[in-house]
């Protein structure tokens, strides 16, 4: 796994702040022109980010260089369109890892989220595109969809190829249990997602410390705390830096260009909140699902936050996709 950045003496900026309560900080874009400012220790990216990024001049080249690629190795206009949007993806992640020192992640196409073996099929095929570009295994994730396939495929591709996986779109404390008994290397749950489902069904307004995301992260981390889990928990889609504040402690944070540059102009101090010492007397009773798809199924059905969010996660970042390789199909034909 990569490194935790070194702890700083707290008096400089919020986000030196925020590093100093042991949390590392991950720039979440695509727009890796603006990550050196940071000094992010890591970088995330998605369809929707990936698409955005696509469509500015200074990152044709790119495009270009995928699409060749595409035409060179297809033979026909759908496999290239397929190759080249692998390809793109990986450009992204390579000129990323060339700003900053740890890892990337790479996203497995939100449509495959219900088909264990072709997920595992394109995570291989983008650790050879990685490959082929000379970056390691310990520079990047591929990034998987939560679904029981998604968590049962990372699990095969953890154990038997050592691609390290990120396990996104993860709202409820039965995906992340699955998942830390699979030995994921990673888990990325979406907080601000989950704090939008509570505001539109509630009409409540929450502070940093009620909000429903902040606490379902919690709730994992002490319970991966205290019996001994080593998947990284990175919070995700947070929509304010209160939402931050009350998460300091938390292994990773993956944040916007927008929010890295609120804290980075702040003088907040930002105390640790979260702390592994009081795993024992936070964490839950232990459970297991990574076994038993039924009990796995009809838990998370139960959480209609995360039935919620899930559904539509996936439906998003397929509509990006599609949007993405209808980009590049207009290119190569």
């Amino acid at each position: 796994m990569a490194p935790k950045q070194k702890k700083q003496k707290t008096g400089g900026n919020a986000l030196d702040n925020l590093r100093a309560s042991g949390t590392v900080v991950v720039a979440d874009t695509g727009d890796f022109e603006m990550i050196e400012k940071y000094s992010p220790q890591d970088a995330t990216t998605n369809p929707t980010l990936i698409l955005a990024a696509s469509k500015k001049k200074e990152y044709k080249h790119l495009l270009d260089a995928a699409v060749k690629y595409g035409k060179q190795k297809g033979s026909s206009p759908e496999e290239q369109v397929s190759i080249a949007m692998d390809k793109l993806l990986v450009l992204f992640g390579t000129s990323i890892l060339q700003i900053i020192p740890g890892r990337v992640s790479a996203e497995v196409d939100a449509r495959l989220s219900f088909d264990k073996e072709k997920i595992i099929e394109k995570a291989l095929t983008i650790s050879q595109l990685y490959d082929e570009e000379g970056i390691s295994k310990d520079r990047y994730y591929v990034k998987i969809g939560a679904t029981w396939e998604g968590i049962q495929a990372a699990k095969e591709l953890e154990e038997k190829h050592g691609i390290h996986c990120n396990l996104t779109l993860l709202f409820s404390f039965v995906q992340a249990v699955a998942c830390a008994e699979a030995g994921i290397s990673l888990v990325s749950p979406f907080i601000g997602r989950i704090l939008d489902y509570y505001k539109e069904k509630t009409g409540k307004t929450y502070s940093g410390e009620d909000d429903p995301g902040v606490l379902a992260v919690k709730k994992i981390f002490y319970y991966y705390k205290k019996y001994g889990y080593e998947t990284i928990i990175m919070g995700a889609s947070f929509r304010n830096v209160d939402e931050i504040k009350a998460l300091a402690g938390v292994d990773y944070v993956t944040l916007s260009l927008n929010l890295l540059d609120e804290l980075s102009k702040s003088e907040d101090e930002i105390p640790k909140q979260l702390d592994a010492k009081m795993a024992d007397e936070e964490g839950e009773e232990e459970v297991s699902y990574i076994d038993d798809e039924a009990k796995f199924r009809y838990d998370f059905n139960k959480d209609e936050a995360a039935v919620n969010k899930v559904s539509d996660g996936i439906r998003k970042f397929a509509d990006d996709a599609i949007s993405l390789q209808e980009l590049l199909e207009a290119k190569i034909l």
